[in-house]
This record gives structure tokens, sequence and C-alpha cells, in this order.
């Protein structure tokens, strides 16, 4: 299977964009499908049980230097996804992609453009990108 780019997946997008057109449906959607997957990753915690959350305070020791870091914190995630868990996943996070693309196309921005901008950020700040 050939890989998709930003710029097919856009065309795609914009070809099925039929109901959404107004910029305040695709804002409303946007934010309704983050919800979804939030709710969605929610569930496999506290329904099917696949992953488990164990949250607490970051290590941070005084002497740490940036390169520990990576190797101290820790995602507090426990387990992994059931596969379906990991099937609704994907679903809700590739609508929240849909509806992203589609606000970028309605602002005149390209998907492939805001990539390409914060990849070149990540890189070009690298370890001290911490946003």
């Amino acid at each position: 299977m050939s890989q998709l780019d930003s710029q097919n997946f856009e065309k795609t997008v914009i070809s099925f964009l039929l109901r959404h057109q107004s910029i305040l449906d695709l804002m409303s959607k946007y934010q309704e499908t983050c919800g979804r997957a939030n709710r969605a990753i929610t569930k496999s915690v506290t329904t099917c049980g696949c992953i488990k959350i164990k949250a607490q305070k970051q290590p941070l020791p005084p002497n740490a230097n940036i390169d520990d870091l990576k190797k101290l914190f820790s995602t507090h995630l426990e387990g992994t996804l059931c596969e379906n868990c990991r099937e609704i996943i994907t679903g809700e996070l590739g609508k929240n992609i849909f509806y992203l693309t589609a606000l970028c196309h309605t602002l005149g921005i390209s998907l492939q453009e805001i990539l390409e901008e914060e990849n070149s950020k990540v890189k070009t700040l690298g370890k001290f990108n911490m946003t």
C-alpha cells in the first residue's frame, strides 16, 4: 500500500466536504471530534481496561539535564490498546484530522504547509521545543 501524503488527503477532504462549509460548523465539528477522541481513550481505560493510567508527579532530579528528561519522564500509560479500542480511537482521530484539514482549507492554509513549518521548528529547536 502506498503512503498517502497530506496534499492528496486535502484533495479528498475538499471533494467530500459538502455539509459543513461554514467555518462555524467546521470549528464545532473539529471540537466535537477532539472530545470524541478523548472519550474513546477514556473508555479504553474505564470500560475495556486494556490500558491503565498510572499518573504521578514526574521525577525531576535537581541535577538532571535535558537529555536525562526523556529517560525520566513517563507517559503514565500501562498496557496496550486492544484491537477493538485501537480501531475506535483510530476512527475518532481520523475524523479529527478530517475536520482539521477542512478548517485549514477553509482558512486558505495548506495542511502540508503547517506540517512543514512545524517540522522545521521542531528540527530547529530540537530538545528545546517544549510546547
